[in-house]
């Protein structure tokens, strides 16, 4: 449900409709490319303005919003609506503030989770997304927002002092490091997380040999059959998806995001390992299966957390350029959208590296590199803190310059013929081959 909220002191320049139109349907698109049509968001927007009791400036709305006077809004918030709204057909309300009025701060748009609910039409409220955008808003604003619903943490990197890079974590790949991203799809591994890879899309390789397997791209829908094997090598575990437990945060990028604000507790949930499986990612989530109506049930708790741009000093990478065959023994081809999507090796009790496919397909359809790219996922880091880290394949290099939102890592998957190791892992990536369906075959020795 998207509520509207006007104020006292400020006319509103525009109306819900021309709202409704800046988040949708772009948000509901992105999660259905995202899902591969598993999960789908119907807006129910009001149709009219809903008069808050006081003006916008006496909410003192701002980024780092003090809890007395948010709590002040969101209840007013609720009893305002409650005459128009029945609450308790809706499990997300988006309220979405005049963005004209002069006490509105778009750095203030987050998740908001209640220690204590707020009780409308019978329910607790325990989670609202409050939303202050400028008109247009930011892209895909919205869409990251909802991520955190599902207790998506943030990717970003928050500079202490405000200053500084914000993106070096995961740069443009994926939505919760960047809305501005050329590539946002969501990882795999969250897919996994919510339930939108089927488990024999997803290969749990052994700490010890080497697999060569086929991966579609992350990107590419459902169009024709094709299990998710490996072709040949080491044994392959088809993993069940990741236990969820705990929760996350919260938003944005490009400008100093804003987001999810509440309690963060414990890890960030749980990797699969070989042959079972080990800490990762976490929170709890539905949204997986049949299409949803509007928010999903059984809302997931989360926190807050910000994002930055300053380039982390890690291990000096190495990516190989090696002549290889044009075709891999035993690699199997699969139909668009239903083969392996993404390889998981277990390195720690809490750590695992994932792999996936990324071309300009989906929503990385304006991505300007393609290739293998490879992931760190750490489950005792919270959001912010960099729970998930790309590994720059290229790191002499950059790409993509005026147009991603961090060029150091826009070129960070392994190409075509280009063989990578992992820096401080005993892992190594070749990329072998293109099928004629365009997944990508692939090499991974380990151990």
């Amino acid at each position: 449900m998207l509520v509207y909220l006007s104020f006292p002191d400020s006319r509103p320049r525009t109306t819900p409709a021309e709202l409704t139109a800046d988040y949708f349907p772009a948000t509901s698109q992105f999660f259905e490319r995202a899902s591969y049509g598993k999960f789908t968001l119907r807006p129910h927007p009001q149709r009219d303005w809903i008069r808050m009791p006081h003006t916008s400036t006496s909410y003192a709305i701002k980024r780092d919003w003090n809890a007395a006077r948010r709590g002040d809004y969101l209840r007013d918030a609720v009893a305002a609506a409650d005459r128009q709204v029945d609450f308790s057909r809706y499990d997300i309300v988006y309220f979405v503030a005049d963005p004209d009025a002069p006490g509105v701060d778009s750095d203030a748009t987050k998740v908001v989770n209640l220690d204590t609910p707020i009780e409308a039409d019978g329910k607790d409220i325990r989670r609202v997304v409050t939303v202050f955008e400028k008109h247009p808003p930011d892209h895909l604003v919205l869409a990251h927002e909802t991520g955190h619903v599902f207790d998506l943490p943030d990717l970003y990197h928050r500079p202490t002092d405000g200053k500084g890079e914000w993106d070096t974590y995961v740069g443009d790949w994926d939505l919760m490091g960047s809305q501005f991203g050329l590539a946002p799809d969501l990882f795999g591994w969250h897919k996994w997380k919510l339930g939108w890879l089927e488990t024999r899309q997803v290969a749990c390789l052994r700490e010890h040999g080497t697999t060569r397997l086929t991966l579609e791209p992350l990107g590419s829908g459902p169009v024709t059959g094709g299990a998710g094997t490996a072709a040949s090598g080491a044994p392959v575990s088809v993993a069940s998806a990741p236990a969820l437990a705990g929760p996350a945060p919260a938003s944005g990028s490009g400008r100093p995001p804003s987001d999810s604000e509440g309690s963060a507790s414990g890890p960030w949930g749980s990797v699969p390992g070989p042959g079972g499986s080990v800490p990762g990612p976490g929170g709890s989530a539905s949204g997986s299966g049949a299409p949803v109506s509007g928010p999903v049930s059984d809302p997931v708790s989360g926190g807050s957390v910000p994002g930055s741009r300053a380039r982390t000093s890690a291990p000096a990478l190495s990516a190989s350029r090696a002549v290889l065959p044009t075709s891999a023994p035993g690699a199997r081809i699969f139909g668009s959208g239903r083969g392996t999507k993404l390889a998981v090796v277990r390195t720690g009790p809490d750590s695992a590296l994932a792999f996936e496919a990324r071309t300009s397909t989906g929503n990385d359809g304006a991505t300007c590199t393609q290739g293998v790219l490879i992931y760190r996922i750490r489950s005792e880091a919270d959001s912010g803190d960099g729970p998930v880290e790309v590994i720059d394949a290229h790191p002499h290099s950059e790409s993509c310059w005026g147009e991603s939102v961090y060029p150091p890592l826009a070129d960070a998957p392994v190409g075509l013929g280009e063989s990578f190791t992992v820096p401080g892992e005993k892992v190594r990536v070749e990329v072998e081959d293109r099928t004629a369906s365009g997944a990508w075959t692939v090499k991974i020795t380990t151990g």
